[in-house]
């Protein structure tokens, strides 16, 4: 793996910390490290174990830190950091609220947003811990030229609205398999999937079948939010007696790589729907289906008794407001409990493997990362727990989910460069990107307030 600038990546030891390996035995060194050889991981052990120092390039020594895979947000929107804020006391998983505060304001996106917005997003996961994401939306082309321009990793997924038009749906998949042709050969952190926004809801039956036939020819995956409510079944039951994970699966839509995002309401047959698919995989985003008001909740421990990949993710952060996943994490296990009246059915230990090697895994991407194994490519990330709130605990997982905050983390290497290095961005200075940004933002609002200036007029 190269650097930037066409130059080689050289050797970092990091040692003195816990190291989470997240690997099949979960394996933890109390005072362990990690090494990297050209982006690589090369080895990784015990504190007896430890290389010698001086052969390496660049070497952390990381007492008080919490070393693990890089996290893996398994859904969200990067663009709409636009719109944080924006859709207070509405639900973004009704069509009605999406449509009113996320739709309409959307129309006034100019492809020169795109970069800063994204660029922004991406900073924010960088700084707390996020190293992999998958994005869905519109300007993908432009998502991927800003997710380049940070490092970070990234399935991006060419959004998909149809909303009853044929003609536009057509077109949409015509885009979206031109962007996979241009983005299969391009940057290695960059992998380009269809997002088809919801099947049914603005998805016709047709396109649905058709998204499924070119991704599966390219072998890409497609990511769509499903189960968000009831009016996601109400044309399947109207017209064939079944929810639309059923009438999916009887197109063969599940013959793909399929991940679903929120699945508020997965009914039992819904879930053995999942778990018969040979690729199948849920986002569960607790926070955002909190905040969207819906009674409904993942059915999480029903969805991993049954085999089904399970990871994590934020939403947009209209939805969620924050791209932490450490706080992601903890919302997501207290709301497993609440929902089986079960203390912790949801162990920490599950929890850090659903947001890195699960994560890994539903986007196809489990024999790279989410895990810290000789060969994997080096997405680490160390958490500094020396300060305030964290203390002595035999249960380092626990410590940080219920404890920490993704604000703790101090160093972010993806592919053996660091972009994160003693809380600042190595790229670009975040000040730079802020200040991108709130021009940009500034110039969006703007334009959307004299598009409804003219519609009033």
């Amino acid at each position: 793996t190269g650097l930037p600038d066409g130059g080689q990546m050289g050797s970092t030891l990091i040692h003195g910390a816990t190291v989470l390996s997240v690997d099949a035995e979960n394996r933890v060194f109390d005072g362990g490290y990690v090494a990297i050889r050209n982006g690589r991981i090369s080895a990784i052990g015990p504190r007896d174990g430890t290389p010698d120092p001086s052969g390496f390039d660049e070497v952390f020594e990381l007492t008080g830190h919490l070393v693990m895979p890089g996290l893996v947000n398994a859904h969200t929107h990067s663009v709409m950091v636009l719109f944080r804020g924006r859709s207070e006391g509405q639900s973004l998983l009704t069509m009605e609220g999406w449509y009113n505060s996320i739709r309409e304001p959307e129309l006034s996106l100019v492809s020169t947003d795109i970069g800063p917005a994204v660029a922004l997003s991406c900073a924010e996961m960088a700084l707390s811990g996020t190293t992999t994401f998958c994005d869905q939306y519109f300007f993908a082309d432009e998502i991927a030229d800003a997710v380049k321009a940070a490092g970070l990793r990234s399935v991006i997924a060419y959004g998909i609205v149809q909303l009853g038009d044929r003609e536009r749906g057509e077109q949409e998949l015509a885009r979206a398999t031109a962007f996979l042709e241009r983005q299969r050969s391009a940057d290695g952190r960059v992998i380009p999937w269809f997002g088809p926004h919801a099947p049914y809801v603005d998805n016709t039956e047709d396109l649905l079948v058709a998204e499924v036939e070119v991704a599966n020819r390219y072998g890409v995956g497609l990511h769509l939010h499903m189960a968000c409510g009831p009016e996601d079944n109400e044309e399947t039951i109207r017209r064939y007696g079944t929810t639309a994970a059923v009438a999916l699966e009887k197109l063969g839509f599940f013959k793909g790589r399929i991940h679903a995002a929120h699945c508020l309401d997965l009914s039992p047959e819904d879930i053995a729907v999942f778990a018969r698919a040979p690729n199948a995989s849920v986002s569960y985003n607790a926070t955002a289906g909190l905040r969207s008001g819906r009674e409904g909740i993942c059915p999480v421990v029903d969805l991993r008794a049954a085999g089904v990949t399970v990871a994590l993710g934020t939403d947009n952060v209209a939805a969620n407001n924050s791209y932490d996943m450490v706080a992601e994490m903890r919302v997501a296990g207290l709301v497993a409990s609440h929902r089986e009246g079960v203390a912790q059915p949801l162990s920490s230990r599950d929890l850090i493997r659903m947001a890195t090697i699960e994560g890994a895994k539903a986007l196809g991407l489990a024999h790279e990362i989410g895990s810290l194994e000789v060969g994997k490519a080096a997405d680490i990330v160390a958490f500094d727990l020396r300060g305030a709130g964290y203390s002595e605990t035999p249960d380092p997982e626990t410590l940080l989910i219920y404890s920490g905050s993704g604000r703790d983390v101090r160093h972010v290497w993806v592919d053996g460069e660091q972009l994160v290095n003693d809380r600042s961005l190595t790229r670009r200075p975040y000040r730079d990107i802020r200040q991108a940004y709130s021009a940009t933002y500034a110039g969006f609002w703007s334009r959307v307030d004299d598009a409804k200036k003219k519609e009033v007029a």
